[in-house]
């Protein structure tokens, strides 16, 4: 886990053409995101397709990652940071708990633009798996070039599912995802780009990152 500091982001809806500046306090964010070996230590299962310890978990819905986030928090002594109720009718945050979590939206692009103001934060290639490059499957997590914060795929590889709703008033309960993904072409892979999903779907190109909030 890696200390982000605090800082300001616009963010933007292609859709809408709605922009909105947030204020992101300081947390840690995992440098990579949780892996196949990750998860199976946690819940003794790899998700989606079969591969090495180090390729990203994927095929893992949004309640999958909550429940993780939980468990991994109990785990390690911690407050789960989410209230869970059954038959995934609803989830509250807990900000207060100190256990893993999600990013929200407003923290990852923040983390991801690492102080920069351009759709990338590096050349495309040097830091991302994108269609253009990765023979159409994920890769073993790390290995492009991290940002200037030493955060890994934060571009490219899998998309990563955030804490917030999309847009309720159209969308109900579907859950932001950010970062674009190993399948996808190169105008997607952008530290803007928004991207919805219904928070059950598991599909190989989507995975998670841990987050926690640090003490005030």
């Amino acid at each position: 886990m890696l200390a982000v500091p605090p800082g300001r982001v616009t963010l933007s809806d292609r859709r809408t053409r709605r922009e909105w500046t947030v204020e992101v306090a300081s947390f840690e964010l995992a440098a990579v995101p949780v892996t196949q070996a990750l998860y199976a230590r946690v819940t003794g299962r790899r998700p989606g397709a079969a591969r090495g310890d180090r390729s990203p978990a994927e095929s893992v819905s949004w309640w999958d990652a909550l429940r993780f986030c939980n468990t991994l928090s109990e785990s390690e002594g911690l407050a789960p940071s989410y209230r869970l109720h059954g038959d995934e009718e609803g989830a509250e945050w807990e900000p207060a708990s100190g256990g893993y979590r999600l990013a929200t939206e407003a923290e990852w692009e923040h983390a991801c633009r690492a102080g920069t103001t351009g759709a990338r934060y590096g050349t495309l290639d040097e830091i991302a798996w994108h269609r253009g490059n990765s023979g159409e499957r994920p890769h073993d997590v790390g290995g492009r070039r991290p940002n200037a914060w030493g955060l890994y795929d934060m571009l490219g590889n899998v998309w990563e599912w955030c804490w917030d709703l999309y847009d309720p008033e159209v969308y109900g309960t579907y859950r932001v995802l950010r970062g674009g993904g190993w399948f996808d072409e190169h105008w997607s892979c952008r530290a803007s780009v928004r991207r919805r999903s219904h928070p059950t779907l598991r599909i190989d190109d989507v995975g998670f990152r841990l987050a926690r909030s640090l003490p005030r």
